[in-house]
C-alpha cells in the first residue's frame, strides 16, 4: 500500500475508474509517487488488460506494468448496490479518474454534477480518445484512432506508401502524463481556492499538441507547404534522420550549428561554407546528395559503434538504432533505472520500463506490485466505508464483490 512508502503525494487519494493504458498511466504516476489509488474494476474480469500478455501463471503482464502500487476493488456494476459502493467511495477521495466512452459516466449517475453532490470540491478527470465535446466525441476510440485524426499517422512512413503506425503507446502514455499534470494543477488550485474541477483530456488534443512545425508551416504559408511523411528523414532540416551504416542504422541530427561538427567528423571542413551546403535551407533542395555523402562515409567504418565514436569525438548528436533486446541490457538504462526488475507474487521476476520521474528525495523505482483482482475489497470497504465483515461477506455472496487470484 502507498501508506507504507511515504512519497511526495502521500495523503492524496484517487478513485481510479480507468482501463487499458491512458487512464492507468495517469493514475500509476500518482500511485508511484505515494498517492493511495483505489482501482475500481468491473466484473467479471476487471480491467481487460488483465487478459493481455498472460505469459506466466495466468497473470496479465500488461496489467502489472500499468497498475503498480494500486489497490483493487472489484464490483459487479449490474448488481443492486454495485454502483452505490462507488458513490460511497467518492467522498473519501480527492480525485476521480475515468476513461469510459463519453456519456457512460452520466449513464451510471457518476457525471461531474452527480459527483459534486457527493463531494463539493471533487476533481473529475475524464480521459477519452476524441474529447467530451465536438462532432466526433460520440465515437469509440483508441490511441491509433486519435493519432489518425490528429494528422500524426499521415507523417509516418515513406512518402509514396500508406503510412505506418508506431508500435508503442505514444498517445496513450502522453495523454496519461498530460492528465496527471492537469490533476496536479487542479489539486494546487483547490488548495488555494477550495474549488474542484472537471478536466476533459483527449488523446486527439494531446497528439495534436505534439506537432512542432507541421501546423504553423501549413497555415502560415496559406497552404503552400503541405507537411507529409518523408520516410527516414526530416522535411525541414538537413541532415536529420536515419542513416544507413555498416550492419545497422544511425540517427543523426546534424542540422544548424551541428553541420560544422558533421563536416569536421567526416574530414570535409570545406563544406561548412561551400555554396549550396552552408545552411539547412541551401541543403534541403538536394538533401539526397547530402544523405549519400554521409552514408558513404558511415559505411567506411566496420560497424555502427565505430561510426558513433567518430561522431561523438566531434560532439555530433547521434545514436545507434537499438532493438528492444539491446536496451534491456544497456548499462545506461540499468544505471538510471530506465529499465527495472519487477518481483510479482504471481508472475515472478521480469523487467519493465522504469519510472521516468526522478527526484532528489525519493527513489524512482520502488518494489511495488500490482493488485490481484479484488484483492483489497475487504480492506477498502472496511477501513473507508466502515463496513463490517458480515456486510462485506453479504456483498460477496450476492455477487456484488468479486475476486480472482490473478
Amino acid at each position: 500500500m502507498s501508506q507504507l512508502n511515504p512519497h511526495m503525494l502521500s495523503g492524496i487519494r484517487i478513485l481510479d475508474l480507468t482501463r487499458a493504458l491512458a487512464g492507468p498511466t495517469c493514475t500509476r504516476l500518482f500511485a508511484e509517487m505515494g498517492a493511495d489509488v483505489i482501482k475500481v474494476e468491473a466484473a467479471p474480469d476487471g480491467d481487460r488488460t488483465r487478459l493481455v500478455s498472460k505469459m506466466r501463471n495466468e497473470r496479465g503482464l500488461y496489467f502489472v506494468q500499468q497498475n503498480l502500487n494500486k489497490r483493487s476493488v472489484a464490483i459487479d456494476f449490474s448488481k443492486p448496490g454495485g454502483l452505490d459502493l462507488v458513490r460511497e467511495l467518492v467522498p473519501h477521495c480527492d480525485v476521480v479518474v475515468e476513461n469510459y466512452k463519453p456519456g457512460v459516466m452520466k449513464g451510471m449517475g457518476l457525471a461531474y454534477e452527480d459527483l459534486k453532490k457527493l463531494r463539493e470540491d471533487i476533481i473529475l478527470c475524464s480521459i477519452s480518445a476524441l474529447g467530451q465535446s465536438g462532432p466526433l466525441s460520440h465515437k469509440p476510440g483508441y490511441d491509433y484512432i486519435a493519432q489518425a485524426y490528429a494528422g500524426v499517422t499521415s507523417m509516418i512512413g515513406p512518402r509514396d506508401e500508406s503510412p505506418y503506425i508506431p508500435l508503442l503507446g505514444l498517445g496513450d502514455v502522453g495523454t496519461g502524463v498530460h492528465a496527471a499534470f492537469a490533476i496536479a494543477a487542479s489539486l494546487l488550485y483547490r488548495a488555494r481556492t477550495g474549488r474542484g474541477q472537471f478536466l476533459d483530456i483527449a488523446l486527439l488534443d494531446c497528439y495534436y499538441h505534439a506537432h512542432e512545425v507541421n501546423v504553423h508551416q501549413f497555415t502560415a504559408s496559406a497552404g503552400a507547404m503541405k507537411p507529409t511523411r518523408s520516410g527516414r528523414h526530416l522535411t525541414y532540416l538537413c541532415p536529420a534522420g536515419v542513416f544507413r551504416g555498416t550492419s545497422g542504422d544511425i540517427v543523426l541530427m546534424g542540422f544548424m550549428h551541428h553541420w560544422a561538427d558533421v563536416c569536421a567528423a567526416m574530414g570535409r571542413p570545406e563544406l561548412v561554407t561551400a555554396p549550396g551546403w552552408a545552411t539547412d535551407a541551401e541543403r534541403m533542395p538536394h538533401f539526397e546528395e547530402v544523405i549519400a555523402l554521409i552514408e558513404s562515409w558511415l559505411q567506411s567504418f566496420p560497424d555502427v559503434d565505430s561510426a558513433i565514436a567518430a561522431f561523438d569525438a566531434h560532439g555530433v548528436p547521434c545514436a545507434p538504432v537499438l532493438s528492444i533486446e539491446q536496451t534491456v541490457s544497456h548499462p545506461h538504462f540499468i544505471e538510471r533505472g530506465t529499465i527495472r526488475t519487477i518481483h510479482d507474487p504471481v508472475a515472478g521476476e521480469f523487467q519493465i520500463p522504469g519510472m521516468p520521474i526522478k527526484t532528489s528525495d525519493f527513489p524512482a523505482n520502488n518494489d511495488y506490485v500490482a493488485p490481484l483482482l479484488g484483492e483489497h475489497n475487504d480492506e477498502v470497504l472496511g477501513s473507508l466505508l466502515g463496513k463490517s465483515t458480515a456486510d462485506i461477506d453479504a456483498l460477496r455472496v450476492a455477487g456484488v464483490l468479486i475476486s480472482k487470484p490473478y
